[in-house]
């Protein structure tokens, strides 16, 4: 299945080829205050493949924070989230925001309210290599 999303001006953009065919999505409401105010709700498959396209890059800001193992990509134009990277052993990791999805049946989705706190960098950069996208392409679009 492929999932087609983008911030709110089309900035940052991404298809997430999702293998094999979901029989429902984890959309995962992350408690942290970041989250929170900006609604996020993640989801990954780490057997899918995803590719980002940003067509400015001077309108994308990286914020990280806490532990500073995770960058939020911040479109500057519109604010939206779509998608958080995770940078481990040479490797980008990635987790997008359901929010973000275009012409998607959202009776796939399985909702749940989770929270890291008190989790260790060591387990929280496993949890990600095990659970979150490893198959991640960035490239730039037309401006």
């Amino acid at each position: 299945m492929l999932i087609h999303g983008h911030c709110h001006c089309g900035n940052i953009s991404f298809c997430l080829e999702w293998r094999p065919d979901p029989v429902d999505i984890p959309a995962n409401a992350c408690g942290c205050s970041f989250c929170i105010k900006h609604s996020g709700v993640w989801t990954a498959n780490p057997g899918g493949a995803l590719k980002v396209t940003i067509k400015d890059s001077a309108r994308v800001s990286r914020y990280a924070f806490g532990t500073r193992t995770a960058e939020f990509h911040v479109c500057m134009r519109c604010g939206i989230v779509p998608v958080v990277t995770s940078r481990i052993d040479e490797r980008v990791y990635a987790v997008f925001n359901i929010n973000t999805f275009e012409d998607f049946d959202t009776s796939l989705l399985r909702r749940a309210a989770t929270n890291f706190d008190g989790e260790g960098t060591d387990s929280r950069l496993a949890r990600r290599q095990s659970n979150w996208i490893g198959d991640v392409e960035f490239s730039a679009g037309e401006n």
